[in-house]
């Protein structure tokens, strides 16, 4: 985290400086009054962009923050998505601020609800901050967008779902950081109070020479295919299933755990090896992602993280990390630090921890409404985002896959053309079903 500006600094003025900070980069424009807080000056603008489930929490959570923050346009492929999500707000801020508060800050009347796959570029000119949360593979484009705009931003994890994505990320993350725009990404754990105490203490176990990983629960949902669906309405809808949208799940909530062992290694892996397949999930409403994977990751200094995630019902469930050091071990979960006897030598006190969703958003907005610039999430986003798809590469092909190249490989699986009729990258055979990555016969780089 970066803390340039000035605490002096006020709020207009920092929103009018960040759009004339571009530099060589990108030729920004003198900044018309939207970019400007609306109102008395402290009003700050946001915008959603994806109005599913995180969508709405995270829109919430903004606007439940401490400052004085309103909701003034909305975006979504789907206009069903977009009316549920905003009626849900309507009916979460209302139950929690009151009726009176929530018509105050959620203004968004229905010519600033905007639907299909250019619905992004009509909102983002009308925000302060704009809420990414669409399907993780729209991110690079969306991103690219909002910086462009000198918009701050928060945008959900993953940050792409294929190496292309994961440059185009980090090239606009560069953008960012010399414009001074404030970017967070939604890996929660770098916000959440037991982990960062732990971060502070690793010293405790000297040197990191191995570490695990889990997610492993039940799965998510299945959308079914209705009749009238066209193929690109299908896959947008059943997203999690296809690698271009969602990245498998390795990419869309692995990335929690692998990201946390990057942040305490402070580096990400050089190369990878491992495991999976599909064992349950074997539908036609299943697509073509995988149901576990296990993976080796290797670290600079030869360190090994173990790392397994798996989407089985009926199977132990866990969420969790574990570093072992030299001298004793990180419990995560536990938010605790033992020696190699088992002894408690740190124990964090989880009772009335803040929720780190909710913290994330109160620190980002409390920094723009100081004028403050001090969050660059985004090159670390997108670093963890391919450590998960460096995984995935490894899975699918069951060979050693070295990070250099696969992050230069240039691996593009999105579309040619985002349209309702136009062929999604990867179409099911005659009977129904798509094709599966093979271990040994997938290929890579």
């Amino acid at each position: 985290m970066l803390n340039d500006a000035s605490p002096n600094k006020s709020r207009r003025d920092f929103v009018k400086q960040t759009g004339l900070l571009a530099g060589g980069l990108l030729t920004a424009p003198l900044l018309s009054r939207a970019n400007y807080f609306a109102g008395s000056d402290d009003t700050i603008k946001i915008v959603l962009i994806g109005c599913g489930g995180r969508g709405t929490g995270a829109a919430t959570q903004a606007l439940l923050s401490k400052q004085n923050v309103k909701l003034v346009a909305m975006a979504d492929a789907f206009r069903d998505n977009l009316d549920k999500c905003h009626t849900n707000l309507v009916n979460e801020i209302s139950n929690t601020l009151g009726a009176d508060v929530a018509k105050k800050i959620i203004d968004v009347p229905a010519e600033r609800r905007f639907t299909g796959f250019d619905a992004y570029e009509k909102v983002i000119p009308l925000a302060d901050v704009v809420i990414l949360a669409t399907p993780p593979g729209f991110r690079p484009i969306h991103f690219e967008e909002a910086i462009k705009q000198n918009k701050h931003v928060f945008m959900e994890k993953p940050v792409a779902t294929d190496p292309a994505g994961v440059q185009r990320v980090l090239a606009t993350a560069a953008i960012a950081k010399e414009k001074k725009l404030n970017v967070v990404v939604g890996l929660q754990r770098h916000y959440q109070n037991s982990y960062r105490e732990l971060f502070k203490r690793k010293d405790m176990i000297g040197d990191i020479t191995s570490a695990q990983a889990w997610w492993n629960n039940d799965g998510v949902w299945v959308r079914p295919r209705k009749y009238s669906q066209t193929e690109m309405e299908y896959q947008m809808r059943n997203w999690y299933y296809f690698v271009w949208l969602c990245g498998d799940h390795i990419t869309e909530q692995h990335i929690h755990n692998l990201d946390v062992i990057n942040w305490f290694k402070e580096g990400y892996p050089v190369k990878a090896q491992g495991m999976g397949g599909r064992e349950v999930r074997k539908g036609k409403d299943n697509g073509e992602i995988f149901d576990h994977h296990y993976v080796e990751f290797q670290y600079a200094d030869g360190s090994i993280l173990n790392s397994q995630c798996r989407h089985i019902p009926g199977t132990m469930s866990r969420v969790d990390e574990l570093l072992i050091g030299t001298k004793g071990k990180i419990h995560c979960n536990a938010a605790n630090i033992t020696d190699h006897k088992g002894n408690v030598i740190y124990q964090f006190d989880k009772k009335n921890a803040p929720n780190p969703y909710q913290v994330e958003h109160e620190e980002l907005f409390a920094a723009i409404a100081k004028g403050e610039y001090k969050f660059a999430d985004a090159e670390n986003g997108a670093k963890s985002t391919m450590t998960s798809i460096l995984g995935r590469m490894a899975t699918y092909s069951g060979q050693i896959i070295e990070w250099d190249k696969a992050i230069n490989s240039g691996l593009d699986l999105h579309p040619k053309v985002y349209d309702w009729d136009a062929l999604p990258p990867v179409l099911p055979n005659a009977d129904g079903y798509y094709p599966v990555a093979v271990p040994g016969v997938t290929k890579y780089v």
